[in-house]
């Protein structure tokens, strides 16, 4: 079944917020076959705790002022190592570049689906 349209398009304003933040290496994986209670899952980095917390401020402004939406949880913000954002059907990390070489949670999740995310973004992370 995958992810629905609804999460995908909300993983994607997600990733154009924190691309705006120079945010590294991002990765959407379409978790909802293996996972069960959430669609979607971003993963982005940060090189510093100040601009992990700077991507996580502009990823929460831009999905109230797209979607009206607050996270249901925030876990981690204000250490900058690792943030978690749950919208209950999207679930974004946005971690430390360190914390996310040593938590590889792409490698975790590997046999999931990717999400493509629009190639203006990717083009930003080169």
């Amino acid at each position: 079944m995958g992810a629905h349209a609804e999460s995908i398009a909300l993983v994607k304003v997600a990733a154009h917020a924190a691309s705006e933040k120079m945010a590294e290496n991002m990765v959407a994986l379409d978790v909802a076959d293996r996972l069960g209670v959430t669609d979607a899952f971003l993963i982005v980095s940060g090189g510093s705790e100040p601009q992990v917390n700077a991507i996580v401020d502009e990823i929460v402004a831009e999905v109230l002022d797209e979607y009206s939406m607050r996270p249901i949880r925030r876990e981690g913000f204000g250490q900058g190592r690792w943030v978690l954002l749950d919208y209950g059907d999207v679930v974004i990390h946005v971690q430390h570049q360190e914390d996310r070489i040593f938590y590889a949670l792409e490698r975790l999740w590997a046999d999931c689906p990717v999400i493509e995310l629009p190639e203006e973004l990717s083009e930003n992370q080169k």
